[in-house]
């Protein structure tokens, strides 16, 4: 993080002109204090990111206005300044809180690296800040699987992963695009940087930008402190943009900047900030139709897709499918504390024999239910899977009992009977207009079943829609 706003609180002009002229030098805004309480007065007026703190000023003492100043809710970092390098006052300091210490007289180069420190400590502590606060991250999250298209895809990983180029992850939903940018971090130069994420559709639009590349204090109403974004948060490391492909036309032109320059302002702002970020998006849509549809940007398409990589569905995985539920059956048993034995041979041929229109992710759900609903022999049988064919869609009034207990005609079977293939893409349309039937129309509640995102579903029903199919 960079540092913007450093407060000097120094009862010597001299020495507050001389620091204040160097930082401002490097573009660093600058408030001249002589004593606390024109410190107090700055304080109450704006936050600062660093202050440099005298020992000794004319209305009290620095020692005792650091304490104050740590209570703060935001609070700058500290660092004293004393001309009598008494090594007790310096360890005292910085028991109380203060981030370093400078003997008087200092050079420029002395204040540089505090500089330094400051921005580094900074980025270290947010970057936690913000990983607390999402969900907690699986730790068995490796790719696994023994067919050749996963073999394929762990050498293209490893492969990719030694470089910086910037990547573009293609897959169905659920087939784990988010654990391949993962293993890519995990695998490169930057595996000590932090790994940051941002679902493009999972923000309402006018708070991605924000999300992205962080505010000003008063951009726009809520703003009530200055925020770093994700790409700043992910300075050193890696930024992985999911459902990329949801991003808006005027974002996807600052986006574009941000992989030329390595640059960009914050919302409100007009500082330019540069990153050392390496960028792997990821999308469940072709993006060349979406450019030919001009609803993504052909420059970005370009700039994205330097190394593309495509996630093989769970359908064309032969072999994987077995070892996955073996190994999310061990997970969940150690989850839940269930005393499961392990899946049924029958179990097994039902689970090999399903489409999985879910992929990976449908997989794990599928595994976890079955093994809470257990029954008392400890093993896992078909039945307790839960496996249906996706319903029909038009094929009558809407169930009006709990979806989960819906029944309708499989649409597996009746295609079979008719020995006429049908495809993937009109599975899915039946089982997505068949569920917002069931779900009256409801696209929240359908999403929620569907396990997707509603803005997802919202574009599979206006392609529904152009294709002159009834959505209402």
């Amino acid at each position: 993080m960079p540092v913007e706003k450093v407060i000097m609180v120094a009862q010597e002009e001299f020495l507050r002109k001389q620091v204040a002229q160097f930082l401002r030098k490097k573009r660093i805004d600058v408030a001249e204090c002589g004593s606390i309480q024109e410190a107090h007065d700055y304080l109450g007026k704006g936050n600062f990111d660093l202050m440099l703190l005298d020992e000794s000023l004319p209305d009290g003492s620095g020692p005792e206005f650091l304490v104050e100043v740590n209570l703060r809710p935001s609070k700058p970092m500290v660092v004293m300044m004393g001309a009598e390098g008494s090594v007790d006052t310096a360890v005292k300091c910085m028991s109380e809180g203060a981030f370093d210490y400078l003997l008087k007289p200092f050079s420029n180069e002395q204040v540089e690296i505090i500089l330094r420190k400051t921005e580094q400590f900074a980025q270290m502590l947010n970057v936690n800040q913000f990983l607390t606060q999402q969900e907690a991250e699986d730790t068995e999250n490796e790719i696994l699987g023994g067919s050749p298209s996963t073999e394929q895809l762990r050498k293209l990983i490893r492969r990719v992963a030694q470089t910086d180029a910037t990547v573009l992850i293609q897959g169905e939903n659920g087939t784990g695009k988010e654990l391949v940018a993962r293993a890519m971090h995990k695998n490169s130069s930057r595996k000590d940087g932090p790994f940051i994420k941002l679902n493009c559709a999972a923000l309402p639009e006018n708070l991605v930008e924000s999300e992205l590349f962080g505010h000003e204090k008063g951009s726009f109403t809520g703003a009530t402190n200055k925020r770093e974004g994700r790409f700043e948060l992910a300075h050193g490391g890696t930024i992985f943009l999911d459902e990329i492909s949801e991003m808006s036309l005027p974002l996807q032109s600052k986006l574009l900047r941000v992989l030329q320059e390595r640059e960009f302002e914050r919302v409100g702002g007009n500082r330019t900030i540069n990153v050392d970020v390496r960028v792997v998006a990821a999308t469940n849509r072709k993006l060349e139709q979406s450019v030919e549809k001009k609803e993504f940007r052909q420059d970005l398409y370009f700039r994205l897709n330097v190394v593309p990589v495509h996630v093989p569905p769970l359908r064309d995985r032969e072999g994987d499918i077995q070892l996955l539920s073996e190994a999310f059956t061990q997970r969940f048993i150690r989850s839940h504390g269930v005393p499961v034995k392990g899946l049924t041979p029958e179990a097994v041929i039902a689970l090999s024999k399903h489409d999985w229109p879910g992929n990976i992710r449908e997989l794990q759900n599928v595994i976890e239910r079955a093994v809470i609903l257990c029954g008392e022999d400890g093993y896992i049988h078909p039945e307790q899977l839960g496996l249906t064919a996706p319903p029909q869609a038009g094929a009558g009034d809407a169930p009006t009992g709990p979806i989960e207990e819906a029944t309708a005609p499989s649409t597996a079977s009746t295609a079979a009977t008719n020995d006429a293939p049908v495809k993937l893409a009109d599975l899915e349309k039946q089982h997505i207009l068949a569920t917002l039937a069931q779900c009256e129309g409801n696209r929240t509640r359908t999403a929620e079943v569907l396990d997707i995102n509603i803005r997802t579903l919202r574009n599979k029903l206006n392609e529904y829609k152009e294709a002159g199919e009834s959505v209402d």
